[in-house]
């Protein structure tokens, strides 16, 4: 027993020490110098206060803001330690009654608005944590925005623009902008015009 029981334990010790303490220390050494603000969550600061993460997603309501994609984690919206979809298949009458009510929402929110929705803003994501919405979802909501704030629609705009992330290359996905960072510009614009 003891010539089974002697190999097994050694290896036990150095497999912890090898997964346990000495590969999580050689990773995080090396994010913390060559990615540190990726590594520490990729925090967003407000003066010394953090406010959010450009990672997770924040659920915004009020009109002078942008709204993000709909999220469907439980039990409140972009519940970081709830991630999950609705799982709800493109037929499902659960999801078309809950696309149909985002979108008269939106709508509701902004009536003078007779665009076509961008299906970012009606359709949750997997994760239900997005933080970012595509180009053409920031400018559905531009004018609802600069009505609401008092800004002319060409500064807004301007704004989106100047946040935008182009497409990783152009093959993956679409160029999108961070619905956090664009709001804390907002406000900043705001009180830099105060």
């Amino acid at each position: 027993m003891q010539s089974i029981l002697r190999p097994a334990l050694v290896l036990f010790g150095a497999l912890t020490l090898v997964c346990g303490l000495a590969y999580p220390a050689l990773v995080t050494g090396i994010a913390q110098a060559a990615f540190p603000d990726q590594a520490n969550g990729s925090l967003l600061k407000q003066g010394d206060r953090v406010v959010g993460s450009r990672l997770i997603g924040q659920h915004f309501e009020a009109p002078q803001y942008f709204w993000g994609r709909p999220s469907a984690t439980a039990p409140a919206p972009y519940n970081g330690g709830g991630s999950s979809g609705s799982n709800q298949g493109p037929l499902n009458p659960a999801l078309l009654e809950a696309v149909k009510g985002r979108a008269e929402a939106l709508r509701a929110a902004d009536p003078d608005n007779g665009a076509p929705i961008p299906q970012d803003l009606v359709t949750a994501s997997a994760s239900g944590l997005d933080p970012e919405i595509s180009l053409a979802g920031a400018r559905w909501q531009a004018a609802r925005v600069a009505r609401a704030r008092g800004l002319a629609l060409a500064d807004v705009q301007q704004l989106i623009d100047a946040h935008a992330e182009q497409a990783v290359l152009g093959l993956f996905d679409e160029a999108r902008v961070n619905v956090l960072a664009l709001n804390l510009a907002l406000d900043a614009q705001v009180r830099d015009t105060r």
